[in-house]
């Protein structure tokens, strides 16, 4: 007998059809079943669908890839072009006869109501005296857009001494040949196909090979307001619309925010009361951004009557929007705090408020700012609540203050894709890209922010 009472006959079996010890002479052990036929084609299954498994996630992983490179590469493609504008260079002659400035000495006012565009005329005429037709010499002008005689008129307002000087001078060229010099419009396609003329691509060819045709970069897409004309078109109201919206939106969601998810989550009592709450903040989180937008219009604009169309409201109602968001991520900060920081707190005489603003804060700020800046980012992207307060109209102007009308990224990009022209499709994309760039840069904030607050405990 062996230990415990058990026969050596007893003993189990060997993996291989050995004999056991102090086995029976002549008599073998079975094979065991994990080593069977069976059992390894089992294993050559479970392999195969392994392997197929990961490649099936392999290969969503690249399709996914594919086509976020192929958007960004469709919409760099398009919009990469709109960041130079093609300019005319022009020998102008600021001739008093050609604007009929008959005053010595006239005032600022009567400088400004001077006919500039005559002066663009008539270098132009000039330049190709051949063309004597009325119709070829409008089509002339058309050449250069019709925002070129204001830059005149701000010269002469700056310097008035440039009258009866001549200058040469870069100007604004039209969107249609914008669009020729970029490649945008074919040549070769028959004349009634296209929007300029073929005497027009000929007058063209002539400034280019005078060097009178170049690419510049376009600060006006950065710095100037809408506009009807796509080569005068630009960003400057909605990014200062879009910059007035989300200091005001963080500056009401951060705090409100941070605060409802502190108070729910260390200081008020569990109870039906509280369970509700947060069920209705998990639904509002879920709650499509055009109901902020009719709940912005009915309350804010409607009942409170603050101005339309101006950044305070926008701002309001990104903030409702907002702070479900903002409260979630905190509260799930304030969780990842371990108790035993609040215990320590407490052991040492700390109260309930010293501990939390104290102690649990400093630890979930990382997660508190994290999730206030993903909901920024996505404030950012929003079009349905603000085509709801009316910021949909079109303005040139750049707002001023919070409560002057203005628009913002999204609804400029709403706008100027429902637009006919090239040039205006060529804009859109580029403003695509100035609003990725604005997202990225807030998510790059977020992971710094993040690693610069984080703490190790």
């Amino acid at each position: 007998m062996t230990s415990r009472g058990r026969s050596p006959s007893r003993l189990p079996s060997a993996p291989h059809a050995v004999p056991a010890p102090g086995a029976p002479a002549g008599r073998s052990v079975p094979p065991s079943p994990h080593r069977s036929a069976l059992a390894a084609a089992r294993t050559r299954r479970r392999q195969r669908s392994e392997r197929w498994f990961r490649a099936c996630g392999a290969a969503a992983i690249s399709l996914g890839l594919a086509f976020v490179v192929a958007l960004f590469v469709s919409i760099i493609s398009q919009g990469h072009s709109a960041f130079t504008q093609t300019q005319l260079r022009l020998d102008i002659e600021f001739s008093p006869t050609v604007l009929e400035l008959t005053a010595a000495n006239p005032s600022a006012e009567e400088l400004g109501k001077l006919d500039y565009l005559s002066l663009i005329r008539e270098s132009l005429t000039r330049k190709f005296p051949e063309v004597t037709d009325r119709k070829e010499r409008r089509e002339l002008v058309g050449l250069v857009s019709s925002g070129a005689p204001f830059v005149l008129r701000d010269l002469v307002l700056q310097d008035p001494t440039l009258i009866g000087q001549t200058r040469s001078l870069w100007l604004v060229a039209d969107d249609d040949v914008d669009m020729v010099v970029k490649g945008a419009i074919d040549r070769a396609v028959p004349e009634a196909e296209r929007r300029i003329k073929d005497r027009q691509l000929v007058w063209l060819d002539r400034l280019a090979a005078e060097h009178r045709i170049e690419g510049h970069f376009n600060w006006a897409f950065f710095t100037s307001g809408d506009s009807r004309e796509p080569e005068l078109a630009g960003l400057g109201g909605a990014l200062v619309g879009s910059v007035y919206t989300l200091l005001l939106t963080l500056a009401l969601s951060f705090p409100l925010g941070v605060a409802a998810a502190l108070y729910l989550e260390e200081f008020a009592p569990k109870s039906r009361w509280l369970d509700l709450i947060e069920v209705a903040i998990n639904n509002l989180a879920a709650v499509p951004s055009i109901v902020f937008g009719l709940l912005g219009l009915a309350l804010f604009i409607n009942f409170v009557g603050l101005p339309r169309s101006s950044p305070l409201v926008a701002s309001l109602v990104l903030t409702l929007m907002t702070l479900p968001t903002i409260i979630i991520a905190s509260r799930a900060a304030l969780r990842s705090v371990p108790n035993s920081i609040r215990q320590a707190a407490l052991g040492v005489g700390a109260s309930k408020r010293q501990t939390v603003l104290h102690h649990v804060v400093p630890l979930a700020l990382p997660g508190m700012l994290t999730g206030t800046i993903v909901g920024m980012a996505r404030a950012l992207g929003e079009t349905a609540p603000l085509l709801m307060i009316g910021m949909v109209a079109f303005l040139v102007d750049i707002p001023g203050s919070v409560t002057e009308p203005a628009t913002l990224l999204p609804v400029q990009i709403f706008l100027w894709a429902d637009s006919p022209e090239r040039a205006f499709a060529e804009r859109t994309s580029a403003a695509i890209i100035v609003l990725l760039v604005f997202l990225m840069l807030m998510n790059s904030l977020a992971v710094i922010l993040r690693q610069r607050f984080e703490q190790r405990w």
